[in-house]
């Protein structure tokens, strides 16, 4: 097989994994906790090989599962104490679980491939030669397999449980009164994510894993008000993103997957940046219609009212002159006000019927909030 095109697949199907999981700690403003758990599940992968003496996925996959649950245990733990927040509960167990896999690795793992930099970096380089066998016939690359696997089960995990996943997300106190059970969804879905993290380390690292948790799902999420188009899109940007990350890093000679992670959040700032609903320019754009809308309305309140220049109205309202011109500009083209004939201003009888009207209608083409 092309080693390209390995390393693409592999990537793509770490972005896909990461994507199906991660678009639920997005919706369920946990993304800290995903991060959490991508560390915190390193003693359980020690203490699995310790146990096992092999470094099969599925001891990893069931050690890296337990470490996941125990982490959300313990967070909703201190939580439930009223003491501690849940920034600070992550804050306080994710680095002590990650202290004690760093401690278990140098002490009891230090001349196995199952060190550091494996763990926080990955190499997605070398996956093409690190294959699997059967007999004296070669499958493939292992990480194919084992992200195919993972795939498979994560769809079965999203589409088995779609129902009670999007309702516990949404308005978990609806789910509990409907039957369902919030407490339940929640410890099977941060399973779900620990499960998909150990099973993409070896390949991409738990930096890149965190990464792709969380940003092609935020950057689906400014694009888009439904659940599954959110999905979709976390999936194909994750898979662009792997297939640009890799072309770039080509291009460089540098890192795969920070590349990956590198062109992920620049499709994160593009979204942020340009999205038709939730973008910052639009949001820009909005906000400084309604403060023109605003100025508008008031300026011809105090016309209405008798202030018939515009130093009158710049004294009236501590306006610069320059604010009060433009508005008044604005005014004078919608023909809401005119210059009377001892030269004041004076509001027309299209002002009147402006002001007339409620006070939340449109203007410009945006609404103000009511008073």
């Amino acid at each position: 097989m092309n080693p390209a095109l390995v390393i693409i697949a592999v990537a793509a199907l770490v972005a896909a994994n990461c994507a199906l999981v991660g678009s639920f700690l997005v919706l369920r403003k946990m993304a800290l906790l995903g991060d959490a758990i991508s560390h915190a599940v390193l003693p359980g992968i020690v203490i699995a090989f310790l146990v096992t003496g092999s470094r099969a996925p599925l001891p990893m996959i069931l050690g890296a599962g337990a470490l996941g649950v125990l982490t959300v245990f313990l967070v909703a733990l201190f939580q439930r104490s009223e003491r501690l927040r849940e920034d600070a509960s992550i804050g306080v167990v994710f680095p002590a679980l990650f202290s004690l896999g760093v401690i278990l690795i140098s002490r009891y793992a230090a001349q196995v491939d199952l060190d550091l930099d494996c763990v926080l970096y990955g190499e997605i380089a070398y996956t093409p030669w690190d294959t699997i066998s059967w007999g004296v016939r070669s499958l493939g690359p292992k990480a194919l397999w084992v992200g195919g696997g993972m795939l498979l089960a994560n769809l079965g995990f999203v589409l088995g449980l779609w129902k009670e996943l999007e309702l516990t997300s949404f308005d978990p106190e609806l789910s509990a009164s409907l039957g369902f059970r919030p407490v339940l969804m929640h410890y099977l879905l941060m399973s779900a994510v620990a499960a998909t993290v150990v099973a993409s380390f070896e390949s991409v690292g738990a930096v890149l894993v965190v990464a792709l948790l969380v940003v092609p799902p935020a950057t689906a999420f400014l694009l888009t008000d439904r659940l599954p188009r959110m999905i979709a899109l976390a999936v194909g940007l994750g898979v662009l993103g792997s297939a640009l990350g890799y072309g770039l890093a080509r291009v460089l000679d540098c890192s795969i997957a920070g590349a990956i992670g590198f062109v992920c959040g620049l499709q994160f700032l593009a979204a942020f940046l340009l999205s038709p609903s939730h973008g910052y320019l639009r949001v820009r754009r909005r906000h400084r219609a309604l403060h023109r809308d605003f100025d508008e309305r008031l300026v011809l309140l105090h016309v209405d009212d008798g202030f018939g220049s515009a130093q009158e109205l710049a004294r009236r309202l501590g306006w610069r002159s320059e604010r009060v011109a433009r508005s008044l500009a604005q005014l004078r083209e919608r023909r809401w006000i005119d210059d009377s004939a001892e030269g004041r201003l004076a509001t027309t009888p299209e002002g009147r019927v402006v002001l007339a009207g409620p006070l939340d209608a449109p203007v410009s083409g945006f609404s103000l909030p009511s008073v």
